[in-house]
C-alpha cells in the first residue's frame, strides 16, 4: 500500500519536458519542509498497487511522472516494472535528491531545496546522474550547484522563478531569474507554464 495525493493526467508544466501529455502520481509526504513549498501534498489515502494501476490505464499520455511531497519515499523497482508492465510508458520522477532511487527510473529532475545550499555534506545523492536538475530562484548562490554529486556533463541546468500569490512579488521574482539566466547562460529558463494555461 502507498499514499497517495492524487492521480491526474495533464502537461507536463515545468522544465525539459514541458508540454509533454503524463499521468502524474503524486504522493504524500516529504522528508523536507520548505518555505516556499506549493504542493499541498500531505493529505492522501492508502492505495494498492492495483488501483493505482487501474486509475492510470484510464488515461492516455508519453509519459508517468512520480512526484510529491517525496516520491522516493514509497517507490521502489518492482513498482516502476509494474507501472512501465502495464502502459508501455517511460518513468520519471521529480525528486529532491536526499534519498537513493530506484535504477530502473527513465528520467530525473532533482529539485534541491531551500537549506541545501551548502553541499559539504553531501545531502544530495551520489548513486544518480540527474537529466535535469530544476532550482527555485530564491537569490541564493547559484554556483555550488554546479558541483553536485548528481550533476553531469548531460544535466541540463533549470533556474526558475519562485511562485508567491501577490501579482507584484511574482513579477519581480520572474524579472530576477530572467536576469541571472541572461547573465549565466549556463542555465536555462523554467516556467510554470501550468500556472499561466490554468491546467493541473
Amino acid at each position: 500500500m502507498r499514499r497517495v495525493n492524487e492521480i491526474f493526467c495533464s502537461l507536463q508544466g515545468e522544465g525539459c519536458n514541458t508540454g509533454t501529455v503524463a499521468i502524474f502520481i503524486r504522493f504524500s509526504g516529504c522528508n523536507l519542509r520548505c518555505g516556499f513549498c506549493d504542493t499541498l501534498h500531505e493529505e492522501g489515502e492508502m492505495m494498492s498497487d492495483e488501483r493505482i494501476l487501474s486509475e492510470i490505464k484510464l488515461h492516455k499520455a508519453s509519459m508517468i511522472v512520480l512526484t510529491g511531497g517525496e516520491p522516493s519515499l514509497q517507490i521502489d523497482e518492482e513498482f516502476v516494472d509494474k507501472l512501465k508492465g502495464a502502459t508501455g510508458l517511460p518513468v520519471a520522477i521529480e525528486t529532491n535528491g536526499t534519498r537513493p532511487l530506484p535504477s530502473n527510473i527513465d528520467w530525473i529532475t532533482v529539485s534541491p531545496k531551500e537549506g541545501m545550499t551548502d553541499f559539504g555534506d553531501a545531502r544530495v545523492n551520489d548513486h544518480f546522474i540527474a537529466n535535469e536538475l530544476k532550482v527555485v530562484d530564491i537569490g541564493q548562490d547559484l554556483e555550488s550547484y554546479f558541483r553536485l554529486v548528481c550533476v553531469g556533463p548531460s544535466t541540463s541546468m533549470l533556474l526558475q522563478p519562485c511562485y508567491v500569490p501577490d501579482p507584484i512579488e511574482r513579477e519581480k521574482n520572474t524579472r530576477r531569474t530572467i536576469q541571472r539566466v541572461m547573465e549565466d547562460p549556463r542555465w536555462r529558463l523554467s516556467l510554470q507554464t501550468h500556472r499561466l494555461l490554468n491546467i493541473p
